[in-house]
């Protein structure tokens, strides 16, 4: 006779109920894995749309004003070219993911070892699995709400009113940064600074964390200098920024440091960062700043493009026809023209495409997302959400003429005798005429910078001596790692082995020795 009865076995619906919360788990794990691989392929090619939208308008007229042959060769030179970054892409992308794989398969192999002989205080399958499970769920949601969460806290946040609105144009703000130290008073009687942040990058990245101790413009600040930076308007919304020219950035500038001399009765440290820091340069070297300005400082800034190895070897197998700002020139509803930040950014990630694929940024995050040594879940720190809040949302449009600026300054080399490819006011601008004027120069790079090399931030020294800093980490290290005040390149400190300064010191320095020739 057959028993029908249910079994006695107590544990059978414990078993059963861990069965199903495994299989979801692993369920929800593939899920959430091609979430996430939607979101970082989109992420990647809304831009690429873009990218082939404003090829098709250029080309449509080109190819009626071109020969044919000469066409043909073009496209065939372009092939290869987009060959050749998609193979970069690919072998990049089967590395990461046989990295990841080798990795998780040996803890996996270890998980089922460890179930199979029941051994105690080591991770078994189950476990394996959930720990995969929640890494998945932070890649798809977890991490993407940490960093729209730190936007309270990260960047000026000019409109709370807590920094000073000092004086305006048709095209920038200038703006008093106010120490985040409640205890320090500003020296009125200091020598001030303007910074100049950089076009692409924006300027929230200058005030990284403010609340963390970590931000480029209160490092100034809070030391009592007077800390002025300049914000530009926005672009979607100010035909004066869309219609800018390279003088109009200079006559700006300087209406600004005659209102800041005008208050502190001291000349100005101009300080740019970036692609701000190639606009003060020149800025100075068109003579509209002659009795304003009197020292320089420039942070990861080139000053001659040529010299980058990275966008040369990306550049140079581009087919000179396509290496053109036509090609990323959008067209506003009001008719004028503007450069897409986003596919200047994208640019960048072609130009990286080894470290920047969908599927390599994928695998990294879910490397850095993965719990450890039993954790339920990892802590997304400040720093990374903020680095990431800074890569999603500061890409904005930028006028042509800015833009043109920087791209001459990475197709033509700086000449023999130290001339710039670029001029205004129809002015040639040498780096000579920092030295002619005795006007001092701190340039700070970054020693693993693969945005701004080094040999493209230092090449001024082929014709004038300059003082130095270089710093370690990359591009934006200085105004963050380097902006915590208890760091081991603290700005207001020297540093490294070869005693550097950092730019707070050198402003600090500066204004003492202002202060001693005014009593002598």
């Amino acid at each position: 006779m057959i028993d029908l009865s249910y079994s006695t076995d107590s544990c059978f619906p414990e078993r059963l109920l861990k069965k199903n919360l495994f299989l979801a788990e692993a369920i929800n794990a593939a899920q959430n894995y091609w979430i996430s691989f939607a979101k970082y392929s989109n992420d990647f090619m809304i831009p690429y749309t873009l990218a082939v939208n404003y090829f098709t308008d250029v080309e449509k007229y080109k190819l009626f004003n071109t020969s044919p042959l000469e066409s043909f060769q073009s496209y065939m030179e372009l092939l290869t070219f987009n060959l050749d970054i998609s193979n970069k892409g690919l072998a990049s992308s089967m590395k990461a993911i046989s990295n990841y794989n080798q990795r998780e398969m040996d803890n996996a192999t270890s998980a089922l070892f460890n179930t199979i002989f029941n051994v105690e205080g080591e991770e078994n399958i189950e476990k394996f699995v959930s720990r995969q499970s929640k890494m998945m769920e932070m890649v798809a949601y977890g991490y993407e709400e940490a960093i729209e969460d730190i936007e309270p806290e990260y960047g000026f946040h000019f409109e709370q009113g807590e920094n000073v609105k000092f004086a305006e144009t048709d095209r920038f703000i200038l703006y008093q940064i106010l120490p985040t130290d409640k205890k320090t008073e500003i020296n009125e009687n200091g020598k001030p600074v303007i910074i100049l942040p950089p076009y692409v990058l924006g300027s929230n990245i200058l005030a990284f964390l403010p609340g963390e101790n970590k931000s480029y413009a209160h490092c100034f600040a809070n030391q009592g200098i007077p800390t002025y930076i300049r914000i530009m308007k926005d672009i979607s919304e100010t035909p004066a920024v869309q219609l800018m020219t390279c003088e109009d950035d200079t006559r700006d500038t300087r209406f600004f440091c005659e209102k800041v001399r005008a208050r502190h009765g001291k000349f100005v440290t101009l300080n740019g960062y970036c692609q701000g820091g190639f606009s003060a340069v020149c800025n100075i070297l068109s003579g509209e700043l002659d009795g304003l300005v009197d020292a320089l400082i420039t942070c990861v800034s080139p000053m001659d493009g040529t010299r980058s190895k990275g966008f040369i070897k990306f550049f140079g197998s581009l087919p000179r026809r396509f290496n053109h700002l036509e090609y990323g020139t959008k067209t506003l509803p009001n008719g004028n023209k503007v450069a897409d930040g986003d596919l200047m950014g994208w640019v960048y990630k072609l130009k990286s495409i080894e470290n920047e694929s969908p599927l390599v940024a994928l695998y990294r995050d879910m490397a850095m997302l993965m719990p450890n040594g039993g954790a339920n879940e990892v802590k997304i720190s400040k720093t990374a959400a903020a680095i990431n809040y800074w890569l999603k949302n500061e890409r904005g449009d930028l006028p042509l003429a800015i833009t043109k600026m920087s791209f001459d300054s990475y197709n033509i080399p700086v000449t023999d005798d130290g001339t710039l490819p670029v001029k205004l006011f129809d002015r040639k601008l040498n780096f000579k005429r920092l030295k002619a004027k005795n006007i001092p120069w701190l340039i700070c790079y970054g020693e693993k910078d693969d945005l701004v090399e080094k040999e493209t931030a230092l090449a001024p020294l082929d014709h004038i001596d300059v003082e130095v800093s270089g710093f370690p980490k990359g591009h934006v290290a200085i105004a963050t790692s380097w902006s915590n005040p208890k760091s081991v390149c603290a700005l207001h400190t020297r540093f490294g082995d070869k005693n550097y300064r950092g730019p707070v010191r050198f402003q600090l320095d500066l204004n003492e020795a202002y202060s001693s020739e005014s009593q002598a």
